[in-house]
């Protein structure tokens, strides 16, 4: 490990990245995969600075970063159900359907 329990190497490997680009059922050209896996890798490394911060056990988790009391939130509005043909006009669009469903190829897997 490196000064601060920095990882010294990237958690997502390009073999694991071709792992999981494979299960996500994605064509990516080799610059536009390295390029993706780059940035995942600097997200984990963000996440992993985060986790570092030192919070008080007394600070509860927040949803938000700045208080948002009741007085100032605005009214639920009430929840309707509205009848739309949306969904027909989405399939419609789709290669193949069948009783409100898109149908799709079966995807292969394998135990983990």
């Amino acid at each position: 490990m490196v000064e601060g329990n920095a990882p010294t190497s990237e958690p997502i490997t390009p073999e694991l990245f071709e792992y999981l680009a494979e299960l996500a059922a994605i064509e990516l050209s080799p610059d536009e995969a390295e390029y993706l896996r780059r940035e995942l890798n600097q997200q984990l490394k963000a996440v992993e600075e985060l986790e570092r911060i030192d919070i008080a056990d007394d600070i509860p988790p927040a949803a938000r970063g700045v208080p948002y009391p009741a007085e100032n939130r605005a009214a639920l509005r009430a929840d309707h159900p509205v009848a739309s043909d949306l969904a027909a006009a989405l399939l419609a669009g789709g290669p193949d359907s069948e009783d409100g469903y898109f149908i799709v190829p079966e995807i292969p897997h394998q135990d983990l």
